[in-house]
C-alpha cells in the first residue's frame, strides 16, 4: 500500500516537475481560456454563456490526449517498464495512477476556470453543481481512457502526436466547443458524435447548465461512462512492457474497438 502512494505520489508530482507536462496541463489550456475568453466574446457574445464548459473540456483534451500518452509511451522506450515487471508492479497501476494524477491536475485548472470565467467575463456558473462535478469526472475518465489507449497503441513518441492530433484538433472544431452543436452541418454533426468532446459538452449543456441540447444530455453521459470503461479496458488488455512487438499478444488495431459506444451514440441518440 505504501508503494501504491508513494508511486501515486510521483505520478502526480511529475506533472509539476516535467515542464512539458506544466505547459500542456496549466499554461497551455490557462492561456487559451484567457486568449479565446476574451477574443471570443468579443466577436461573438453568446460565447459567454458557454466559456466556462468549453474551456474546461478543452483542457480535458490538452491534458489527456496531448499530455497523457507521451510519458507513458518514452518511458516503454527507455525499458523502464521491464524493472516495473520484475518488481511485481500491475499494470494497472502503470496505466491507471497516470491517469488519476492527469485528471487530479486537471481538476484544479477547472476549479480555477470555473471561478475566473465569472470574474473576468461575466460568464454564468452552473445551475446544478453536483450534476457539473459528476459529468466533468466521467468526462475526465473518458478522455484519459482514451489517452492510455493512444499511449499503448502508438510504436513511438512520435506516433503519439499523430493519432492525438487526429482526435484533438477536430474536437476543438466540431466538438461544441466553439460551435453549438446544434449549428453544426449535418455532414459533420454525426461524425462529431463520435467525439468524446461532442457529449461532454452536450452533458454539461443539458445536465449542469439546464439547457435544451440538440441530442440527449443523459445519453451523452452513459455515452462516456461506457467509452471511459470500455478505453481503460482495452488500454490494459493491449498494454505492451517493453517496446520489441514481439512480446504482444494482440493486435493493436484492436483499440479501434473503443470508437463502440460513440458510434451507438451517433445511431441511437
Amino acid at each position: 500500500m505504501r508503494a501504491l502512494v508513494h508511486h501515486a505520489a510521483y505520478e502526480f508530482g511529475s506533472g509539476l516537475r516535467n515542464r512539458a507536462m506544466l505547459l500542456l496541463l496549466y499554461l497551455f489550456p490557462l492561456g487559451f481560456f484567457l486568449i479565446a475568453g476574451g477574443l471570443m466574446i468579443g466577436l461573438n457574445p453568446g460565447f459567454r454563456e458557454v466559456v466556462i464548459p468549453a474551456m474546461v473540456v478543452f483542457a480535458l483534451m490538452a491534458g489527456c490526449l496531448l499530455g497523457l500518452p507521451d510519458p507513458i509511451v518514452a518511458a516503454r522506450e527507455a525499458g523502464i517498464f521491464r524493472s516495473f515487471k520484475i518488481h511485481g508492479v500491475p499494470a494497472t497501476n502503470i496505466l491507471l495512477l497516470p491517469g488519476a494524477a492527469i485528471i487530479a491536475h486537471l481538476t484544479l485548472v477547472a476549479a480555477i476556470i470555473t471561478v475566473v470565467a465569472p470574474l473576468l467575463f461575466d460568464a454564468p456558473l452552473p445551475v446544478n453543481f453536483a450534476a457539473y462535478l459528476g459529468v466533468f469526472l466521467v468526462a475526465a475518465a473518458a478522455h484519459a481512457g482514451l489517452g492510455l489507449l493512444i499511449a499503448v497503441v502508438s510504436a513511438s513518441t512520435r506516433a503519439t502526436v499523430l493519432w492525438s492530433q487526429l482526435v484533438f484538433l477536430p474536437s476543438v472544431m466540431l466538438g461544441g466547443l466553439m460551435v453549438p452543436s446544434e449549428m453544426i452541418p449535418d455532414t459533420f454533426a454525426v461524425f462529431a458524435r463520435l467525439l468524446p468532446a461532442t457529449h461532454a459538452m452536450n452533458a454539461m449543456r443539458g445536465l449542469a447548465y439546464g439547457e435544451a441540447t440538440a441530442f440527449s444530455a443523459a445519453g451523452s453521459l452513459l455515452v462516456l461512462l461506457a467509452g471511459a470503461a470500455l478505453g481503460v479496458a482495452l488500454a490494459v488488455w493491449l498494454f505492451q512492457w517493453d517496446r520489441k512487438a514481439e512480446g504482444r499478444r494482440v493486435s493493436p488495431t484492436w483499440g479501434i474497438l473503443v470508437l463502440v459506444p460513440y458510434a451507438l451514440g451517433a445511431l441511437l441518440l
